[in-house]
């Protein structure tokens, strides 16, 4: 399988994490979900990794490598923090398309700290992503 195929499968479980995690967050302390979700994602990740990639190779990363991967995972701990407080208070169709504004943020971030071209097709893509979140998320009358 190539990137496309994983991304097209990521797109589709982060879908299902959204309805899945909607149904288990009600009624809780979101930030007591988020923990119990990423308890059960760091045993499922380990699991992979310790079939898959031997974790012995981490004794190689470099200082670099650690920091980064530190900082993502601080990074994607917030992220959920966040999507999981705003999927108790919103409904799942229209936090989702907000939270996926992630794309033009990493358009964005891409060109501006890894120096990756921004091309015609990441500006209209960009700005039509925008354009559908705001559409999904608004809601005539009361909200």
């Amino acid at each position: 399988m190539n990137w496309i195929h994983w991304s097209l499968l990521s797109a589709f479980f982060a879908g299902l994490t959204a309805i899945l995690a909607k149904v288990g967050v009600t009624g809780v302390d979101s930030n007591l979900a988020t923990a119990i979700r990423t308890t059960v994602i760091l045993v499922f990740a380990w699991t992979i990794a310790w079939v898959v990639a031997k974790p012995a190779a981490m004794a190689s990363f470099s200082g670099r490598t650690w920091l980064f991967l530190t900082l993502s995972g601080i990074a994607t701990g917030l992220s959920w923090l966040c999507y999981f407080r705003a999927l108790q208070l919103g409904e799942a169709s229209r936090v989702a398309p907000i939270d996926k504004l992630s794309v033009v943020f990493v358009i964005l971030l891409a060109a501006l700290f890894l120096k990756e071209k921004m091309t015609f097709q990441h500006v209209i893509g960009g700005m039509l992503i925008l354009s559908g979140a705001v559409v999904m998320a608004w809601k005539s009358g009361k909200t």
